[in-house]
C-alpha cells in the first residue's frame, strides 16, 4: 500500500492500457482500492470545479451501493465472487473503508456534500445495513462477545479463511478499525454500546505484555533478514490471529497448519507479513475512555 501520486498525467500508453482492461472483472476495495480514488476525485472535484471529477466519484458511489451483498456487507471484489473474494471483507479496513465513505455521502462532510443529493437516502440505508451486518458477524464465544474476524462468510455470517496463511480466527488488527467506526455514531443505541464494550474488554484480555518484534540482519536467509520475537519487559503487542475457541495466538504460513509461535512458521511469510501489531494500543488507552465520557457505558 504505497502512496499514490494522482497529480501525475497517465501517458496514452496507460490510459490505452486502462481502457482495454475496463471489462475485467476485477473491480476491488482491497488496500483502499476504489474508495481512495473517490475521496480523490470529490476534494478534487472542489478544488477544481470539473464536473468530470464530481461524476466519477459519484460512478464510485454507485457501485459501492450495488456492492453491498444482502448481509450488508462489501466483499473484497466484485462483481467477481470466485473464491474468498466474496467474504464480507474487513482484513485491512476494506470494508470500513467504503462504510466511512457511506458515513461521509450521509452527512455531506469531507467534500462529500457536493455529490448528488439523491445518494443520501441510500447512503443512509446502506450504512444502517452496514452497521447491522457488523454486530451480527461480531463473534460469539461460548455465549460471550468477542470480536472479528478479518473475513466472514456473507451467508453463515460465522469467520472464514482467506489466503492460505489467514485463517479463521479473531483479528487483534481488523477489529479496532471496526470499534474505531463505531464509536463515530451518535447517540449509540445499547446494541452498538455492548459490541463497542466487549470488543474493547476482549482486546485488553488478549494483549501479549513482555515481548518486542526485531527485525534483524540474517545472513542465511533468502533476503538477508528474519524478524524474531524477544523480551522486553516495557513492550505489549497483539496478535493478527488468535483461536476462535481458546483466544490463544497463532502463526501459519502457506502451508495452513496453525503454529503455536512466529519461529515455526517460514521466513518469507514472517518477514512479509504483520503477525504482531500494537494496533489497539490508542484505542485501549485514549479512544475508548474519551468514548466512555461522551456516551457513557
Amino acid at each position: 500500500g504505497d502512496a499514490i501520486n494522482y497529480n501525475l498525467s497517465l501517458t496514452a500508453a496507460q490510459k490505452a492500457t486502462l481502457l482495454s482492461e475496463k471489462g475485467k472483472l476485477d473491480a476491488t476495495i482491497d488496500d483502499k482500492a476504489t474508495t481512495r480514488e473517490i475521496n480523490t476525485l470529490v476534494s478534487t472535484y472542489k478544488k477544481t470545479q470539473n464536473v468530470a471529477y464530481l461524476k466519477a466519484a459519484e460512478n464510485g458511489i454507485n457501485y459501492l451501493l450495488t456492492a453491498q451483498n444482502a448481509a450488508g456487507g462489501w466483499g473484497q471484489f466484485f462483481p467477481d465472487t470466485s473464491g474468498y473474494h466474496k467474504h464480507i471483507t474487513y482484513n485491512d479496513q476494506a470494508m470500513m473503508d467504503v462504510m466511512w465513505i457511506m458515513k461521509y455521502v450521509s452527512e455531506s462532510k469531507n467534500d462529500f456534500d457536493a455529490v448528488d443529493k439523491n445518494l443520501i437516502p441510500k447512503a443512509k440505508a446502506a450504512m444502517v445495513k452496514g452497521i447491522s451486518c457488523i454486530l451480527k458477524t461480531q463473534y460469539v464465544q461460548k455465549g460471550k462477545l468477542t470480536a472479528w474476524c478479518a473475513q466472514h462468510d456473507r451467508k453463515t455470517l460465522l469467520p472464514a479463511k482467506a489466503r492460505a496463511f489467514e485463517l479463521a480466527s479473531l483479528s487483534g488488527n481488523e477489529s479496532v478499525g471496526i470499534v474505531q467506526f463505531l464509536m463515530t455514531i451518535e447517540n449509540p443505541s445499547s446494541e452498538i454500546k455492548t459490541a463497542i464494550q466487549a470488543a474493547v474488554a476482549w482486546l485488553e484480555s488478549v494483549k501479549i505484555v513482555g515481548i518486542r518484534v526485531d527485525t534483524i540482519e540474517d545472513a542465511s536467509q533468502p533476503k538477508g533478514k528474519d524478524r524474531i520475537v524477544v523480551a522486553d519487559p516495557k513492550s505489549t503487542l497483539w496478535a493478527r490471529f488468535y483461536d476462535l475457541d481458546t483466544n490463544k495466538p497463532f502463526f501459519t504460513g502457506r502451508d495452513s497448519v496453525p503454529k503455536a509461535t512466529l519461529a515455526e512458521i517460514e521466513n518469507e511469510r514472517r518477514v512479509g507479513y504483520a503477525y504482531y501489531g500494537n494496533w489497539p494500543a490508542k484505542l485501549l488507552s485514549t479512544e475508548y475512555p474519551n468514548w466512555v465520557q461522551k456516551w457513557g457505558k
